[in-house]
């Protein structure tokens, strides 16, 4: 005899907070919702579930005194609030925290959670594009900017704008079953394997950092990324040492002139599998690569993917 199924209530808030991406606020909740309808559909299963009991607060409601068991910040369309000092937030993020909720963000919301020193020491992700003022702002976070989603048990941070599905998969899996995370996605027609925020990110290196010469040898590396460039040679072109050089390139963009221009080529190539239809051998070529097979394996391990395998991603 089968025994019936049993279910416990997660309480869970989703922060409907100033400049947030509404679709995200009401697409979780959806999804949480299917979740549990989906949960009750499971009559011949004996296992015990949760269901989730889902929320929306706005940024007026947080003062009330109930406790949740999942918080989650959306993502922004607009990152002032997020970016901002928000201390009546982030004390109640901080307190939900300490009474046992896992707490939760996409895209900006990293951000909102740094600012409330969940972050601290931790392993987290956020947008591609925003990982120079958050590296500036929070430099006490282990940002692994590769990654769709850090999972790192109470804290849970997801990558881009878009990466709300990915978070509400990965919740439905964490605190329902994995099969009904599946189900969801075949009901929802999105994709359920696995994914790194990489694959999408593109090479936009710092510039505003006001060295002046740095600045002329990234314009000359955009130019010449093409052409055989050491860093004696950008060295003496710049009037200075090469250890200077050294110091100066990486203060001003977070990397050595070597592993910039080869991202700087990577970006090219990604470029030119994008918009034209010429073999990866004469892109390699074009970018400045003598030898085809290093600049495949640099295009995977900066990517996450294989040359072929981004085209047929992105084409």
């Amino acid at each position: 005899m089968t025994n019936p199924i049993t279910f416990s209530t997660l309480k869970v808030a989703i922060l409907a907070l100033p400049g947030c991406l509404t679709s995200a606020v009401f697409g979780l909740d959806e999804m949480l919702q299917l979740a549990n309808k989906f949960m009750q559909d499971k009559v011949k299963e004996s296992q015990n579930l949760q269901r989730f009991d889902v929320k929306q607060l706005a940024i007026t409601e947080i003062g009330a005194a109930q406790n949740y068991g999942l918080v989650i910040i959306p993502p922004s369309i607009d990152t002032q609030f997020y970016l901002g000092d928000n201390p009546e937030l982030q004390a109640w993020l901080k307190r939900q925290h300490g009474q046992g909720a896992i707490i939760c963000s996409a895209c900006a919301g990293a951000f909102i959670l740094a600012a409330a020193g969940l972050l601290d020491h931790r392993r987290a992700t956020t947008h591609w594009g925003l990982v120079n003022e958050f590296k500036h702002q929070h430099p006490r976070v282990k940002l692994d900017i590769d990654k769709i989603m850090v999972n790192d048990g109470d804290i849970i941070t997801a990558a881009g704008m878009m990466s709300w599905v990915d978070l509400g998969l990965e919740l439905v899996a964490q605190f329902c079953h994995v099969s009904i995370m599946r189900q969801l996605g075949k009901h929802l027609v999105i994709d359920t394997g696995s994914r790194e925020q990489r694959y999408y990110q593109q090479f936009l290196p710092k510039r505003d950092h006001g060295d002046q010469p740095i600045l002329n040898i990234q314009n000359r590396l955009q130019t010449d990324y093409g052409q055989s460039i050491s860093v004696v040679g950008l060295a003496q072109e710049a009037c200075m040492g090469e250890r200077t050089l050294l110091r100066r390139f990486v203060k001003a963009t977070g990397l050595k002139p070597n592993e910039y221009l080869q991202k700087l080529r990577i970006q090219k190539a990604c470029d030119l599998l994008e918009s034209t239809s010429l073999s990866f051998d004469v892109i390699a070529r074009s970018v400045g690569y003598e030898d085809v097979s290093a600049c495949r394996k640099a295009f995977t391990r900066i990517t996450g993917l294989s040359p072929s395998a981004f085209k047929k991603r992105f084409i």
